[in-house]
């Protein structure tokens, strides 16, 4: 027998077995296993089917997904792009002293349910919402610094001598303005904080060589 010709007898029999009862249903069990050569709870799968075309899917795996909200999405996007796209980790730290000024800067006031996901959101949850909307890779900038192993091994380093509580401690690093090409001469930024107070200044410099602190 074929397959086509067991399918249209399975069809045939589907009707009488959803109306027989149970001692008719195990009857035209045992008539469709003799005659397709089924296996009895093949049979009954096949007939108990609503359609030729049913497919079991496969229950949804993990926790209901309880911050498919529009309102959640929107805030995160948006403290997202004003924090310079942190990592997810970063965004959920910051979420409580941004979630205000989202409120007063957006006009909108977010429910208290809203506020109370935000809140308690996870990081990996907030990797899952911005997926499709982080942009896309791309050089954020170009780095024209690389680390000096040979000097790391010449140069001794004190470790826990700054006290960040006064004056005089000073953090420095460059900006290249170079565009999107480091080839050739350019002009670089040498930013220096004072850490206690927070005073900082700016010098332009052209190339790096002629740095004179």
């Amino acid at each position: 027998m074929t397959q086509k010709v067991k399918t249209a007898v399975v069809e045939k029999m589907k009707k009488r077995y959803q109306k027989a009862d149970k001692k008719g249903k195990s009857q035209l069990l045992d008539e469709l296993c003799e005659m397709c050569d089924y296996h009895l709870k093949h049979a009954i799968r096949l007939l108990n089917a609503t359609s030729k075309k049913t497919k079991h899917l496969p229950a949804s795996r993990g926790a209901p997904k309880q911050y498919d909200d529009p309102q959640i999405l929107e805030a995160l996007k948006y403290i997202y792009w004003k924090l310079n796209l942190p990592c997810s980790r970063r965004l959920k730290a910051a979420l409580p002293n941004w979630l205000p000024f989202y409120e007063t800067s957006k006009g909108i006031y977010l429910a208290p349910d809203v506020k109370e996901k935000l809140l308690k959101i996870s990081a990996a949850s907030i990797d899952r919402l911005l997926k499709s909307h982080r942009r896309p890779a791309e050089k954020l900038g170009l780095c024209t610094t690389k680390p000096g192993t040979i000097l790391k091994k010449h140069i001794p380093i004190l470790t826990d001598q700054w006290d960040e509580t006064r004056p005089g401690y000073m953090e420095a690093d460059t900006v290249a303005h170079c565009g999107s090409s480091v080839a050739g001469s350019f002009v670089y930024t040498l930013n220096m904080v004072d850490i206690a107070t927070g005073w900082h200044e700016q010098r332009a410099v052209w190339e790096k060589g002629l740095f004179k602190l």
